[in-house]
């Protein structure tokens, strides 16, 4: 006998709106926030572009570990409250941001550069040459 199940393409959008919203993403540290990113990849090498606003570049961190590329920053605020002024609204982010990507090779982090400028981190991530397999004779 043949089960069938039936498909809904609203409990399925409605699923994906939530995933994730109760249970923590382990790869991100906790209290951070997440920022726009695109990865691209030709034969040589991955390109990366991180839209960052209002971080000074010497608050940017990049950890790279074999095939695993982390960027973290601090986005500071110096606040200006003038006497008599109150805040009536405020919805922009202050505190860490953290992403962490693993790529499909291992990269030459001393070929590795990183350039930032109007908010969008741009970094150029050379692939290692693969290691050639040896033949082992036996003796």
């Amino acid at each position: 006998m043949v089960n069938i199940t039936r498909y809904n393409a609203f409990d399925d959008a409605f699923d994906d709106l939530f995933r994730g919203f109760l249970v923590p993403n382990p790869e991100v540290p906790a209290g951070a926030a997440q920022f726009r990113v695109d990865v691209s990849e030709n034969e040589n090498a991955y390109t990366l572009r991180a839209e960052i606003p209002g971080v000074k570049k010497e608050d940017i961190n990049i950890t790279i570990d074999g095939d695993t590329v982390a960027i973290g920053a601090e986005v500071k605020s110096e606040k200006e409250v003038k006497n008599g002024d109150r805040v009536l609204r405020s919805e922009r982010y202050h505190g860490k941001l953290y992403r962490a990507f693993t790529l499909g090779q291992a990269v030459d982090e001393t070929a590795a550069t990183a350039k930032y400028a109007d908010g969008v981190l741009e970094l150029t991530l050379p692939k290692k040459a693969a290691a050639q397999a040896k033949r082992v004779t036996i003796q």
